[in-house]
């Protein structure tokens, strides 16, 4: 019991002393300023609103277009895989450590990244924002009728007084048949006033120019997704098809199934070098394909001449003339006497005069003991072989004068059935063996036309039969190329719109003259910004409009004076920024 009275005196006192507790002190608030209100969060259909005119400002759209700029820089920085895999993987083995974190960025994929998409497709939602709302409010802007005529016309920046012995009525309608752009006539009374507007369509050549843009980012979009490039190399009298290519890229909506089933027989090759000018001597004269060309199976054969920059064209796709060379033909005959090479080789030009290199693989011959044996030649053709300063042969003009064929030969595994793929221009020097002559050096074989040489060892022979040209070909369709151009062409016609249309505006208000006899006009003009041909306008519609009642067509020199000799006041800048000010609200209404 006693417990339980104290624990009740000792709650009574905490709560006496409580009470005897000042209260917490209220916040101040500064006399005159009423406290902040707090910002209600925003709803989803609110927030959603906001973000999307974030997004379709001018500033997030110009933002965009350099932040897309800054992205195509990797693109020119590392190795792309559609245009260059060799040098990918050439890259990758040169850069273990950051090569598998540049292709986790995509790094060498980077116009068909998700990042680099993204960014492009934001810039085309965000343009598309901006200039569509716009045309609206630009097609009801033509249909709306001049501004009103300001009360004080002698407070506009460029402003003329006259009188004129017509009288009011026929002053307007001539004031009408010489204003240009929009005219409007608002009878007055005695009196009345002209309306006359121009130059709308400078806002038409922005919006032209803007449109433009986003058409052209369309067809760059489409030609990025649905182009294709193929490259095949033909000797003179083989035929390519539409379906087989040495080299294929493409994006990502098209593959090798999209090209035209065409074929395309080299008939022959036209070619001319500068043979008789020194200072040019073996400079490309004519380069000219002659092929028969047949758009799909079962269709009629046609005969084409392709040159360069002059493709031939098989539907929507172009197929240029993008090299030739020399391809020697060479027959190599094994140890037992047998034909395992017969043909024309392809030999890749090095130099300008035609020294080309090449190789020839034989994987299925025997030697004289009857074992098989892999062999491989490898060396370099000239058209005209010639020796420079330092005894080394090498090719003087790069027409055929003097074919010799120097190359060398070697024996071992080629790798041809590794499954691997190999550059067919190339000779693997690891696994072969060099062949060797007598003395223990290596064998050279050098050979003309017509020439035949036997391997050591008994290999066999190699004979060089004769020289055939061949054309390489790029097969390439960009669907959004024509369409680049329109736009471009369309965006640059709004530009000079846009920056050498002027936007104005001319006023022509006629009262009875205060003698009652003729009439007192006042023409004045407001410009758009800065208008150095704003007063020359004004002067011309005065002119015009004396020539079109009879008067004298002279005019009086730019200024601020009247016919009647007498000096028209205004209030400076005040005045011309509140007759701005108040063409603007007419405007906007």
């Amino acid at each position: 019991m006693a417990g339980t009275d104290e624990t009740h005196l000792d709650d009574l006192r905490d709560e006496y002393r409580d009470a005897r507790q000042p209260a917490a002190p209220a916040p101040r608030v500064r006399r005159g300023r009423a406290p902040a209100p707090q910002a209600a969060p925003l709803a989803p259909r609110e927030f959603a609103r906001y973000c999307w005119r974030q997004l379709t400002s001018m500033r997030t759209a110009l933002f965009l277009l350099m932040l897309l700029a800054v992205a195509a820089v990797p693109g020119s920085t590392f190795p792309q895989q559609n245009s260059d895999p060799a040098g990918v993987a050439q890259w990758m083995a040169e850069h273990p450590t950051a090569g598998p974190w540049v292709e986790r960025l995509q790094g060498f994929h980077v116009y068909s990244s998700v990042w680099f998409s993204a960014i492009y497709l934001l810039l085309f939602i965000s343009l598309i924002g901006c200039v569509v709302p716009r045309v609206g409010v630009h097609a009801r802007a033509l249909r709306s009728k001049p501004p009103r005529t300001p009360a004080r016309l002698d407070r506009l920046p460029e402003h003329r007084a006259a009188a004129l012995d017509a009288p009011p009525a026929e002053v307007l309608a001539a004031a009408r048949s010489v204003l240009r752009g929009r005219v409007e006539v608002r009878p007055d009374g005695g009196g009345g006033s002209v309306a006359a507007e121009r130059g709308h369509h400078r806002e038409t050549g922005n919006l032209l120019f803007h449109l433009s843009l986003l058409g052209l980012l369309f067809a760059v979009a489409s030609s990025s997704l649905f182009s294709y490039s193929g490259q095949r190399l033909v000797v003179e009298g083989g035929t390519m098809v539409g379906t087989t290519f040495d080299s294929f890229t493409s994006g990502v909506g098209a593959d090798v199934g999209d090209v035209p089933p065409f074929t395309l027989e080299l008939d022959s090759m036209d070619v001319a070098f500068e043979a008789q000018q020194t200072s040019q001597i073996g400079e490309p004269r004519r380069f000219a394909a002659n092929v028969t060309i047949t758009d799909a199976p079962g269709e009629q054969p046609r005969e084409e001449t392709i040159r360069v920059n002059h493709p031939a064209k098989v539907g929507g796709t172009q197929i240029s003339l993008s090299g030739n060379g020399y391809a020697p033909v060479i027959v190599v005959r094994d140890g037992q006497g047998d034909v395992v090479q017969d043909g024309a080789t392809p030999f890749l030009p090095q130099t300008g005069n035609y020294d080309s290199t090449g190789v020839v693989k034989v994987p299925d011959a025997v030697d004289a003991a009857g074992d098989p044996v892999q062999i491989g030649l490898s060396g370099v053709f000239l058209p005209s072989a010639t020796v420079d300063a330092a005894g080394s042969p090498v090719s003087g003009f790069p027409d055929l004068a003097n074919p010799v064929l120097v190359m060398q030969a070697f024996t071992g595994d080629l790798g041809l059935d590794d499954g691997a793929a190999q550059n067919v221009y190339e000779l693997a020097d690891e696994g072969l063996t060099q062949v060797l002559d007598e003395d223990g050096r290596p064998f050279a074989i050098q050979l003309r036309p017509g020439e035949t040489v036997e391997l050591p060892d008994g290999l066999g022979t190699v004979s060089f039969e004769g020289v055939q040209r061949y054309a390489s070909f790029d097969v390439r369709s960009t669907p959004g190329q024509s369409a680049a151009l329109v736009f471009s062409l369309l965006g640059t016609t709004g530009l000079v719109l846009s920056l050498f249309l002027p936007r104005r505006r001319l006023w022509v208000r006629v009262r009875p003259a205060p003698g009652g006899a003729g009439s007192a006009v006042e023409v004045a003009g407001l410009a758009r910004g800065n208008d150095a041909g704003l007063a020359f306008e004004v002067d011309g519609a005065l002119q015009r409009l004396r020539a079109a009642l009879g008067g004298p067509g002279a005019s009086p020199p730019p200024g601020r004076v009247g016919d009647d000799g007498h000096e028209h006041q205004r209030d400076d800048d005040r005045d011309e920024r509140e007759a701005r000010a108040g063409s603007r609200a007419e405007e906007g209404r």
